[in-house]
Protein backbone atom coordinates (compact mmCIF):
# COMPACT_ATOMS: atom_id res chain seq x y z
CA UNK A 1 0.00 0.00 0.00
CA UNK A 2 2.95 2.58 1.26
CA UNK A 3 4.27 1.55 -2.24
CA UNK A 4 1.77 2.56 -4.30
CA UNK A 5 1.54 5.52 -2.10
CA UNK A 6 4.92 6.46 -3.16
CA UNK A 7 4.34 6.06 -6.57
CA UNK A 8 1.19 8.38 -6.53
CA UNK A 9 2.99 10.98 -5.00
CA UNK A 10 6.40 10.98 -7.68
CA UNK A 11 3.51 11.53 -10.53
CA UNK A 12 1.83 13.86 -8.67
CA UNK A 13 4.51 15.70 -7.62
CA UNK A 14 6.17 16.36 -10.91
CA UNK A 15 2.62 16.79 -12.56
CA UNK A 16 1.55 19.10 -9.76
CA UNK A 17 4.66 20.99 -10.13
CA UNK A 18 4.88 21.35 -14.21
CA UNK A 19 1.14 23.04 -14.23
CA UNK A 20 2.37 25.52 -11.55
CA UNK A 21 4.81 26.08 -14.49
CA UNK A 22 1.67 26.83 -17.04
CA UNK A 23 2.74 23.82 -18.69
CA UNK A 24 0.63 21.61 -20.92
CA UNK A 25 0.05 18.26 -19.94
CA UNK A 26 -1.16 17.09 -23.61
CA UNK A 27 2.30 17.76 -24.59
CA UNK A 28 4.02 15.01 -22.30
CA UNK A 29 1.06 12.74 -23.85
CA UNK A 30 3.43 11.23 -26.58
CA UNK A 31 2.13 7.24 -27.03
CA UNK A 32 5.31 7.06 -29.40
CA UNK A 33 8.00 7.22 -27.17
CA UNK A 34 6.57 5.35 -24.33
CA UNK A 35 6.16 2.55 -27.14
CA UNK A 36 9.68 2.80 -27.78
CA UNK A 37 11.28 3.10 -24.09
CA UNK A 38 8.98 0.67 -22.55
CA UNK A 39 8.70 -1.99 -25.40
CA UNK A 40 12.52 -1.68 -25.84
CA UNK A 41 12.95 -1.81 -21.93
CA UNK A 42 10.68 -5.11 -21.93
CA UNK A 43 12.68 -6.61 -24.81
CA UNK A 44 15.97 -6.16 -22.92
CA UNK A 45 14.15 -8.03 -19.94
CA UNK A 46 13.62 -10.90 -22.12
CA UNK A 47 16.47 -11.12 -23.57
CA UNK A 48 18.10 -11.28 -20.50
CA UNK A 49 16.71 -13.16 -18.18
CA UNK A 50 15.22 -17.26 -18.48
CA UNK A 51 11.10 -17.74 -17.61
CA UNK A 52 11.87 -18.51 -14.03
CA UNK A 53 13.41 -15.13 -13.44
CA UNK A 54 10.44 -13.56 -15.17
CA UNK A 55 7.97 -15.45 -12.85
CA UNK A 56 10.08 -14.26 -9.85
CA UNK A 57 10.21 -10.14 -11.01
CA UNK A 58 6.67 -10.79 -11.46
CA UNK A 59 5.93 -12.28 -8.17
CA UNK A 60 8.23 -9.41 -6.60
CA UNK A 61 6.01 -6.52 -7.85
CA UNK A 62 2.74 -8.47 -6.72
CA UNK A 63 4.97 -8.01 -2.97
CA UNK A 64 6.15 -4.67 -3.22
CA UNK A 65 2.06 -3.84 -3.92
CA UNK A 66 1.09 -6.24 -1.24
CA UNK A 67 3.91 -4.82 1.83
CA UNK A 68 5.81 -6.88 4.02
CA UNK A 69 4.90 -10.43 5.11
CA UNK A 70 7.80 -10.68 7.88
CA UNK A 71 5.56 -8.90 10.53
CA UNK A 72 5.80 -9.20 14.39
CA UNK A 73 2.85 -11.51 14.21
CA UNK A 74 4.58 -14.04 11.46
CA UNK A 75 7.41 -14.02 14.07
CA UNK A 76 5.26 -14.68 16.90
CA UNK A 77 3.40 -17.29 14.92
CA UNK A 78 6.72 -18.99 13.78
CA UNK A 79 8.48 -19.22 17.26
CA UNK A 80 5.30 -20.97 18.81
CA UNK A 81 5.17 -23.33 16.25
CA UNK A 82 8.91 -24.22 16.84
CA UNK A 83 8.10 -24.62 20.37
CA UNK A 84 5.52 -26.98 20.00
CA UNK A 85 7.83 -29.10 18.02
CA UNK A 86 10.49 -29.09 20.42
CA UNK A 87 8.33 -29.21 23.42
CA UNK A 88 6.94 -32.44 21.98
CA UNK A 89 10.44 -33.35 20.47
CA UNK A 90 11.94 -33.35 23.95
CA UNK A 91 8.94 -35.25 25.67
CA UNK A 92 8.51 -38.27 22.96
CA UNK A 93 11.75 -37.81 21.45
CA UNK A 94 12.49 -36.47 17.57
CA UNK A 95 10.94 -39.64 16.53
CA UNK A 96 7.57 -38.34 17.73
CA UNK A 97 7.15 -35.68 15.20
CA UNK A 98 8.46 -38.05 11.84
CA UNK A 99 4.94 -37.98 10.99
CA UNK A 100 4.59 -34.07 11.00
CA UNK A 101 7.63 -33.57 8.98
CA UNK A 102 7.13 -36.13 6.41
CA UNK A 103 3.64 -34.63 6.01
CA UNK A 104 3.55 -31.53 7.25
CA UNK A 105 0.45 -30.49 5.14
CA UNK A 106 -1.81 -33.29 7.44
CA UNK A 107 0.26 -32.38 10.80
CA UNK A 108 -1.95 -30.40 13.08
CA UNK A 109 1.14 -28.79 14.62
CA UNK A 110 1.75 -26.97 11.25
CA UNK A 111 -1.48 -26.76 9.90
CA UNK A 112 -2.34 -24.21 13.17
CA UNK A 113 0.08 -21.91 11.28
CA UNK A 114 -1.33 -21.27 7.83
CA UNK A 115 1.14 -17.95 7.81
CA UNK A 116 4.17 -20.19 8.51
CA UNK A 117 3.89 -22.91 6.16
CA UNK A 118 2.36 -21.14 3.15
CA UNK A 119 5.34 -20.80 2.04
CA UNK A 120 6.63 -24.24 1.03
CA UNK A 121 10.53 -22.95 1.02
CA UNK A 122 9.83 -22.07 5.10
CA UNK A 123 8.26 -25.54 5.25
CA UNK A 124 11.09 -27.43 3.44
CA UNK A 125 13.54 -25.79 5.45
CA UNK A 126 12.25 -26.83 9.20
CA UNK A 127 10.96 -30.04 7.94
CA UNK A 128 14.49 -31.18 6.01
CA UNK A 129 16.55 -29.93 8.89
CA UNK A 130 14.52 -31.35 12.05
CA UNK A 131 14.23 -34.92 9.84
CA UNK A 132 18.26 -34.80 9.37
CA UNK A 133 18.41 -34.06 13.14
CA UNK A 134 15.83 -37.14 13.61
CA UNK A 135 17.93 -39.71 12.20
CA UNK A 136 21.02 -38.72 14.86
CA UNK A 137 23.96 -39.45 12.04
CA UNK A 138 24.41 -35.43 12.00
CA UNK A 139 26.29 -33.71 14.29
CA UNK A 140 24.46 -30.17 15.78
CA UNK A 141 27.61 -27.94 14.20
CA UNK A 142 27.06 -29.98 10.78
CA UNK A 143 23.45 -29.28 10.99
CA UNK A 144 23.71 -25.39 11.46
CA UNK A 145 26.56 -25.08 8.43
CA UNK A 146 23.88 -27.06 6.51
CA UNK A 147 21.25 -24.37 7.57
CA UNK A 148 23.47 -21.69 6.91
CA UNK A 149 24.54 -23.22 3.28
CA UNK A 150 20.47 -23.32 2.89
CA UNK A 151 19.47 -19.77 3.39
CA UNK A 152 22.48 -18.43 1.58
CA UNK A 153 21.67 -20.17 -1.72
CA UNK A 154 17.98 -19.30 -1.12
CA UNK A 155 18.86 -15.79 -0.75
CA UNK A 156 20.73 -15.85 -3.48
CA UNK A 157 18.01 -16.83 -5.60
CA UNK A 158 15.86 -14.16 -3.84
CA UNK A 159 18.03 -11.28 -4.77
CA UNK A 160 18.43 -12.57 -8.82
CA UNK A 161 15.26 -10.27 -9.27
CA UNK A 162 16.51 -6.89 -7.45
CA UNK A 163 19.42 -7.50 -9.95
CA UNK A 164 17.37 -7.96 -13.17
CA UNK A 165 15.31 -5.07 -12.18
CA UNK A 166 17.98 -2.82 -11.69
CA UNK A 167 19.61 -3.69 -14.70
CA UNK A 168 16.70 -2.61 -16.42
CA UNK A 169 16.29 0.61 -14.35
CA UNK A 170 19.65 1.44 -15.61
CA UNK A 171 19.00 0.99 -19.07
CA UNK A 172 16.28 3.32 -18.73
CA UNK A 173 17.62 6.64 -19.67
CA UNK A 174 19.45 5.48 -22.41
CA UNK A 175 16.11 3.81 -23.88
CA UNK A 176 15.06 7.57 -23.46
CA UNK A 177 18.20 9.16 -25.51
CA UNK A 178 17.42 6.09 -28.33
CA UNK A 179 13.48 7.94 -28.36
CA UNK A 180 14.93 11.46 -28.21
CA UNK A 181 17.52 10.91 -31.10
CA UNK A 182 14.78 9.04 -33.09
CA UNK A 183 12.55 11.89 -32.14
CA UNK A 184 15.18 14.56 -33.41
CA UNK A 185 15.94 12.68 -36.86
CA UNK A 186 11.93 12.73 -37.07
CA UNK A 187 12.37 16.98 -36.61
CA UNK A 188 15.16 16.91 -39.16
CA UNK A 189 12.74 15.85 -41.87
CA UNK A 190 10.34 18.75 -41.02
CA UNK A 191 12.60 21.47 -41.37
CA UNK A 192 11.28 24.35 -43.45
CA UNK A 193 7.86 23.69 -42.18
CA UNK A 194 5.92 25.48 -39.71
CA UNK A 195 7.85 26.36 -36.37
CA UNK A 196 4.73 25.03 -34.76
CA UNK A 197 5.13 21.61 -36.02
CA UNK A 198 8.81 21.12 -35.76
CA UNK A 199 8.47 22.89 -31.94
CA UNK A 200 5.85 19.77 -31.44
CA UNK A 201 8.82 17.25 -32.80
CA UNK A 202 11.19 18.21 -30.58
CA UNK A 203 8.85 19.03 -27.62
CA UNK A 204 7.77 14.95 -28.36
CA UNK A 205 11.84 14.10 -28.49
CA UNK A 206 12.35 15.55 -25.26
CA UNK A 207 10.07 13.91 -23.36
CA UNK A 208 11.21 10.19 -24.52
CA UNK A 209 14.30 11.38 -22.54
CA UNK A 210 11.79 12.93 -19.43
CA UNK A 211 10.08 9.50 -19.56
CA UNK A 212 13.45 7.72 -19.48
CA UNK A 213 14.58 9.56 -16.39
CA UNK A 214 11.38 9.15 -14.93
CA UNK A 215 10.81 5.49 -14.86
CA UNK A 216 14.07 4.93 -14.02
CA UNK A 217 14.34 7.00 -10.93
CA UNK A 218 10.57 7.45 -10.12
CA UNK A 219 9.48 3.94 -10.77
CA UNK A 220 11.82 1.42 -11.40
CA UNK A 221 14.55 1.95 -9.66
CA UNK A 222 12.67 2.43 -6.41
CA UNK A 223 10.31 -0.86 -7.15
CA UNK A 224 14.03 -2.99 -7.23
CA UNK A 225 15.15 -1.09 -4.01
CA UNK A 226 11.76 -2.23 -2.33
CA UNK A 227 12.40 -5.88 -3.36
CA UNK A 228 16.05 -5.68 -2.68
CA UNK A 229 15.05 -4.50 1.06
CA UNK A 230 12.01 -7.57 1.18
CA UNK A 231 14.82 -10.12 0.52
CA UNK A 232 16.75 -8.86 3.56
CA UNK A 233 13.81 -9.45 5.52
CA UNK A 234 13.46 -12.74 4.39
CA UNK A 235 17.19 -13.42 5.16
CA UNK A 236 16.69 -12.03 7.96
CA UNK A 237 13.72 -14.65 8.79
CA UNK A 238 15.57 -17.71 8.07
CA UNK A 239 17.96 -16.42 10.40
CA UNK A 240 15.73 -16.51 13.21
CA UNK A 241 14.45 -20.26 12.26
CA UNK A 242 18.40 -21.11 11.78
CA UNK A 243 19.34 -20.20 15.24
CA UNK A 244 15.72 -21.33 17.31
CA UNK A 245 16.61 -25.08 15.62
CA UNK A 246 20.42 -24.92 15.94
CA UNK A 247 20.05 -24.18 19.82
CA UNK A 248 17.46 -26.94 20.31
CA UNK A 249 19.72 -29.36 18.42
CA UNK A 250 22.55 -28.89 20.23
CA UNK A 251 20.08 -29.82 23.43
CA UNK A 252 18.60 -26.32 24.88
CA UNK A 253 15.21 -26.71 26.35
CA UNK A 254 12.88 -25.63 23.63
CA UNK A 255 11.87 -22.75 25.75
CA UNK A 256 15.38 -21.45 25.79
CA UNK A 257 15.86 -21.88 22.13
CA UNK A 258 13.05 -20.07 20.90
CA UNK A 259 14.28 -17.41 23.08
CA UNK A 260 17.46 -17.25 21.26
CA UNK A 261 15.36 -17.51 17.90
CA UNK A 262 13.99 -14.35 19.40
CA UNK A 263 16.98 -12.69 20.18
CA UNK A 264 17.81 -13.21 16.66
CA UNK A 265 14.49 -11.25 15.40
CA UNK A 266 14.63 -7.58 13.90
CA UNK A 267 14.52 -5.14 16.48
CA UNK A 268 11.37 -3.36 15.08
CA UNK A 269 9.00 -6.37 14.79
CA UNK A 270 10.81 -8.49 17.77
CA UNK A 271 8.04 -9.49 20.29
CA UNK A 272 8.81 -8.97 23.80
CA UNK A 273 9.98 -11.80 26.36
CA UNK A 274 6.75 -11.93 28.41
CA UNK A 275 4.90 -11.91 25.29
CA UNK A 276 6.50 -14.93 23.87
CA UNK A 277 6.77 -16.64 26.87
CA UNK A 278 2.85 -16.44 27.70
CA UNK A 279 2.27 -17.42 24.11
CA UNK A 280 4.01 -20.56 24.69
CA UNK A 281 2.73 -21.48 27.75
CA UNK A 282 -0.63 -22.62 25.82
CA UNK A 283 -1.65 -25.33 24.93
CA UNK A 284 -0.50 -26.58 21.36
CA UNK A 285 -2.58 -28.00 18.80
CA UNK A 286 -1.99 -31.74 19.56
CA UNK A 287 -1.79 -31.01 23.17
CA UNK A 288 -5.33 -29.25 22.91
CA UNK A 289 -7.09 -32.19 21.29
CA UNK A 290 -5.46 -34.68 23.07
CA UNK A 291 -6.78 -32.67 26.65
Amino acid sequence: MFSIIGIVVVFGAIVAGYLMEKGNLLVLVQPAELVIIAGAAAGTVLIANPPYLLKQIANGFAGVVKGSRFTRQLYLDSLKMLFDLFNRSRREGLTAIEEDIEAPEKSKTFTAYPSVVKDHHVRDFICDTLRTAASGAVEPFDIDQMMEMDSEVHHQDATRPCSALNTVADSLPGLGIVAAVLGVVITMGALGGPPEEIGHKVAAALVGTFLGILLCYGLVGPVASNMSKVAEEESAYYHVLRVAIASFVKGLAPILAVEIGRRAVPGRVRPGFQELEKLCRKKGPETAAAA
